[in-house]
């Protein structure tokens, strides 16, 4: 067994109605004035009003930037860290999906340490702490309560930007299964299959070790049997908590075992078609596991037990789980190609040329060259 470390940064704290020791988490930090980074559409069915009522209601300072975009830009980072310095705040609470805690990750550290966020691109690049962080999500997919990565789109190069160093990592976590349970359907199935995505890729990769594997295997067990119970009615409240506590289960993984092919190609199609994360991931998903197959050291057929439920016989293939993640995606009513959500050719090679930066390729279980990743991009574009 190889060597490995880890030290888990964040406070979590789980449970239904979890948000009213919100006022206790800031007393405990030594802030009474924070930023909440959100956006409209959270904004418009009331879950922004419910934080301001709580903060205000015992005392504290409430301020808001609410513009966050889905995959959000620099300048989008740039107006919240320059809100955040104009009011005073002494701490950021993120509400919502991945879009809200990256912008809040990386305007905190425009906010303490001036410049561009893409200063700070790349591993280790912060120059040290940035004031307090509190994720509180109303997905259960992105796990980026738990990491220590900001997603950034740079619109000048058309390409997702990451920072990673712990110092950006949130310091709190506040899960409560009850904001998730007024999401649409579409976005409870994007969001969960990434979560699947983020514990699956973790798993595989050739940086897992005993402790990501512990966390992904139970994300994998709990998203598995409830993903399609809590699209289908996402007040089931046992697979809400589920869908939770698994979505933070996997990045935790991630965090600590990286990912793989899968989100190396999906952050282009992102930045270049402004696909939904989730949906990019799961689109390129079956294509990507057909190709790790041939490195495939057994874990398939945990994998595909998790999420169909049987036992993989003596007769499984790995293939077969490839099968099982497309009828799943098709069961969530998640896009089967690339060409289904607007993937064009053109752009086949830049994106590969894009992918290739990206750290993840390195701990994918098959290695890849550019020329592999064109041919995956090309075959996903119409794959059924």
């Amino acid at each position: 067994m190889k060597d490995f470390n880890f030290n888990i940064l964040q406070n979590c704290e789980f449970g239904m109605g979890a948000l009213k020791k919100l006022p206790d988490i800031l007393k405990k930090c030594g802030s009474d004035s924070v930023l909440v980074i959100s956006d409209r559409g959270l904004e418009a069915i009331g879950v922004v009003q419910k934080i301001k009522d709580i903060i205000v209601d015992a005392g504290l300072t409430y301020n808001e930037y609410l513009d966050v975009i889905p995959n959000p830009t620099i300048e989008v980072v740039d107006a919240a860290a320059k809100i955040y310095k104009e009011c005073g705040a002494t701490s950021m609470l993120a509400l919502g999906g991945g879009s809200p805690m990256d912008v809040a990750k990386a305007a905190g550290v425009v906010a303490k340490y001036g410049g561009s966020i893409t200063d700070y691109e790349g591993v280790g690049k912060v120059p040290g702490p940035i004031d307090t962080q509190i994720a509180v999500p109303t997905t259960a997919g992105t796990g980026s309560e738990v990491t220590v990565a900001s997603v950034i789109t740079d619109e000048a190069r058309n390409y997702k930007l990451s920072v990673l160093d712990p110092a950006i990592s949130p310091d709190y976590a506040v899960l409560d299964p009850e904001l998730i349970m007024t999401a649409p359907a579409s976005i409870a199935a994007a969001c969960g299959i990434d979560a699947f995505i983020h514990a699956m890729e973790a798993y595989i990769n050739t940086a897992a070790t005993p402790f990501t594997d512990a966390m992904g295997e139970k994300a994998m067990e709990l998203i598995g049997g409830s993903i399609r119970r809590f699209v289908a009615n996402r007040k089931d409240e046992e697979a809400a908590c589920n869908m939770m506590v698994a979505s933070t289960f996997a990045g935790v993984a991630f965090a600590f075992a990286r990912l793989g092919n899968i989100h190396a190609m999906s952050h282009p199609v992102s930045a270049y078609y402004h696909t939904a994360h989730g949906v990019a991931n799961a689109v390129l998903m079956p294509t990507i596991l057909e190709y790790n197959a041939l490195a495939d050291q057994g874990r398939y057929a945990k994998i595909y037990t998790y999420v169909t439920g049987k036992e993989a016989g003596p007769d499984f293939e790995p293939i077969m789980l490839a099968d099982a993640m497309r009828q799943l995606n098709a069961d969530l009513g998640i896009p089967a190609c690339l060409a289904d959500v607007g993937v064009t050719e053109d752009k086949i090679e830049v994106m590969a040329a894009d992918a290739m930066k990206s750290g993840n390729i390195l701990v994918n279980p098959r290695s890849s060259t550019q020329k592999d990743i064109e041919a995956l991009y090309r075959k996903a574009m119409y794959a059924k």
